[in-house]
């Protein structure tokens, strides 16, 4: 079951002063997400119950950029079913733009290889090129379609 109070006292005594804060927001947020998820799964963590839907499945990792810094979050997964906390956008806007240059340099006829490089010269950590082709496959279905449609005169 989740602990319904946070230990203030460890927290500060893990980290340094300008660091309090931001582990406070992570360590709320992190039970937000918990209980919002039991409230899915129907039963608290390791808790039975007729109304259970799924069961947990480990964590994701994602990352939240805000004033008091990067939060580092973990995402619960479901075995069946997929959960996604509401306070978190799918794609942030700058994810959408990051999204957006990729493709238009894709388009252009940029390399997959050369597009990473583009990402790092953005500040980024860099992009697989897996991972730019997986981005660019929306585009891709958007041209077939457009090839295939019926043409009327």
């Amino acid at each position: 079951m989740t602990e319904d109070r946070l230990p203030l006292a460890e927290l500060m005594a893990k980290t340094g002063d300008s660091d309090f804060l931001r582990s406070i927001a992570e360590s709320v947020l992190q039970l937000i997400m918990e209980a919002d998820v039991d409230g899915v799964i129907g039963a608290g963590r390791h808790e039975r119950s007729g109304d259970r839907t799924t069961w947990r499945n480990g964590y994701r990792d994602r990352s939240l950029d805000t004033r008091l810094g990067t939060l580092n979050l973990k995402i619960p997964k479901l075995r069946t079913g997929a959960y996604f906390p509401g306070f978190l956008e799918p794609r942030k806007t700058v994810e959408k733009a990051l999204v957006s240059v990729i493709q238009e340099a894709w388009i252009a006829g940029v390399s997959t290889r050369r597009v990473d490089e583009l990402v790092q010269a953005m500040g980024m950590t860099g992009i697989s090129k897996s991972s730019v082709s997986k981005l660019c496959k929306d585009i891709d279905e958007r041209v077939h379609a457009f090839l295939k449609r019926p043409l009327v005169r």
